[in-house]
């Protein structure tokens, strides 16, 4: 958490850090920045210090918002020394680089770089710099084998963090809530889903409506899924839009929005079949939902996060169907971990699998989402909730939404 950042900077030798934010959202910068909503910034923490940020000047008011000290880019004569160099921009970026840093304290040393920014700008802009100031030197972190300095600082969140997860928790809730009132007013055509004039109600009619009132709740849709019949069988498809809702196929109802213009995500899947369900269907959702509870009955503060997954496994395996540990690969069955760490990004640490090394500790917020797919047979199940680990070592879901197949319709039945 943000409180780790000194250690984590002192375990990688740095004695500064760099996040950018360019035009676009920036998670670095979000978290650094407890939030504040700025579309160019730079900002700079000293190993030790106080974080600082840099903005353009149409951005001072909301850069305010975050707590830091702000400096506009004319304040330090950003514009003054493009001009003293002829308009040359790019000789200018490296003298007013070195001026931000030595304005956080940062007079040399190892710099970590990360958020989002122009690759060919950075690397051109890092080049020239430690040239000109050989006393700096930038340092970069793939994240593959090991937990990038962010990756790892995001893997537990503090309260102000959680507060804000529980607030999306909350709407997100509230659109399943809308999603399943607006489906369950429809009437049926014998099997076909139709509204009020006799037309069929789609998969693309659904994602209007749920993208709609997303946005009710100043949330945003980042691609649901809503995958009906042999598509939920494939686990990332997204449903065709043209699709026409029919009673007693299972739906996948997967919804990760996120706060309007970037932030926290929430994420979450429930499996809906209309009208009905199949008996092959309901007794593939009974084992999921087994499944689920197993998950969260093996969970304890410490605990190998492995050992949820490895619980699944027994228990799907021991139901005839493959895993990713009995069948590596397979695309029947259970196709994929059981849950993951969510909060600025929708994947982030915890790793939730047979082979992941991490462990389940207070601050971690991931979901757990156990599914079965079939698509030969025409359906898949999934069921998520997102958990946090809260201080007193409990599993609390922050999903607020009942777990229940059928969605009776106006006239089904």
């Amino acid at each position: 958490m943000k409180s780790d950042l000194d250690n984590l900077m002192a375990a990688r030798g740095l004695d500064a850090l760099i996040a950018y934010a360019n035009e676009v959202y920036s998670p670095p910068v979000d978290y650094l920045s407890n939030g504040a909503r700025v579309t160019r910034a730079m900002i700079i923490k000293r190993r030790g210090g106080e974080p600082i940020f840099v903005v353009n000047a149409m951005e001072v008011e909301e850069a305010a918002k975050s707590g830091l000290k702000v400096y506009t880019e004319s304040e330090l004569g950003l514009a003054d020394l493009v001009k003293e160099l002829g308009g040359d921009r790019e000789k200018a970026q490296p003298v007013f680089l070195e001026r931000c840093l030595r304005k956080a304290g940062v007079d040399g040393g190892t710099i970590g770089i990360y958020g989002v920014v122009e690759f060919g700008f950075l690397l051109a802009l890092t080049r020239r710099f430690e040239q000109e100031f050989p006393q700096y030197h930038f340092a970069a972190e793939m994240g593959l084998n090991s937990l990038s300095l962010f990756d790892e600082a995001y893997t537990t969140k503090d309260d102000d963090e959680i507060t804000r997860m529980r607030s999306v928790a909350a709407r997100t809730s509230q659109v399943l809530q809308a999603a399943w009132d607006f489906i369950a007013s429809h009437t049926a055509d014998g099997e076909r889903v139709i509204d009020d004039s006799g037309e069929a109600l789609t998969i693309g009619a659904v994602k209007r409506f749920v993208r709609r009132t997303l946005l009710d709740y100043d949330l945003e849709d980042t691609d649901m899924i809503f995958a009906q019949g042999r598509d939920g069988g494939f686990p990332h498809s997204r449903g065709e839009d043209d699709t026409e809702l029919r009673l007693g196929q299972a739906i996948v109802f997967d919804l990760f929005p996120r706060e309007i213009g970037g932030g926290y995500f929430h994420d979450c899947t429930r499996t809906w079949s209309l009208g009905y369900a199949a008996p092959e269907v309901q007794e593939a959702y009974d084992q999921v939902m087994d499944a689920f509870d197993i998950a969260v009955e093996v969970f304890r503060p410490g605990i190998a996060a492995k050992a949820l997954q490895d619980a699944v496994h027994d228990y799907f395996e021991s139901k005839g169907h493959a895993t990713p540990r009995s069948h590596p690969g397979t695309n029947t069955g259970l196709v994929h971990s059981i849950g993951h760490g969510l909060g600025l990004n929708i994947h982030e640490r915890p790793s939730i699998s047979h082979i992941s090394r991490d462990t389940l500790q207070r601050g971690n917020v991931f979901s757990i989402e156990p599914g079965l797919y079939y698509p030969e047979r025409g359906f898949g199940i999934r069921v998520e909730d997102t958990v946090v680990v809260n201080q007193h070592g409990e599993l609390v879901a922050l999903t607020d939404f009942p777990k229940t197949l059928v969605l009776p319709l106006n006239s089904a039945g």
